[in-house]
């Protein structure tokens, strides 16, 4: 046997040729699910729009008590979504203004309303926005 001769069964062939095909598929794995993910949500304009936003909270510990109350009620409530639970609670002197993006017109008046609850009435500032869905 000299260089270049290769004598192997047809078995040890199959074996290496399924060896190749994994290797290339595993290879292959990570680009083919880059692009099966879809895009990450992008709010960034959302968040350039005019009014208050997180930097403006009020660091006196009345404020930051009123924003934790408010985000801890919103979230306990499990019938909401992730966008709900997730949206801007700002407080500054008392008032508490309600920034970001709900499901619907139902979810954005459950949130109003428990920061409300909390906050007590004419004191909530509802500036959230209701996403449709795609």
């Amino acid at each position: 046997m000299g260089y270049g001769s290769c004598n192997l069964d047809a078995g040890m062939q199959k074996h290496i040729a399924l060896v190749a095909l994994l290797a290339a598929s595993l290879a292959a794995g990570p680009a083919l699910a880059a692009q099966q993910t879809p895009p990450k949500p992008d709010n960034t304009k959302v968040n350039k729009q005019p009014g208050k936003t997180a930097d403006e909270q009020s660091q006196s510990k009345a404020d930051l008590d009123l924003a934790k109350r408010v985000r801890s009620a919103i979230v306990k409530d499990k019938s909401l979504s992730t966008n709900a639970h997730n949206c801007k609670v700002i407080t500054r002197d008392g008032m508490v203004t309600l920034r970001g993006p709900v499901k619907s017109e139902q979810e954005r008046n459950s949130v109003e309303k428990i920061a409300t609850s909390v906050a007590g009435a004419g004191k909530v500032k509802d500036e959230l926005v209701v996403k449709s869905g795609k």
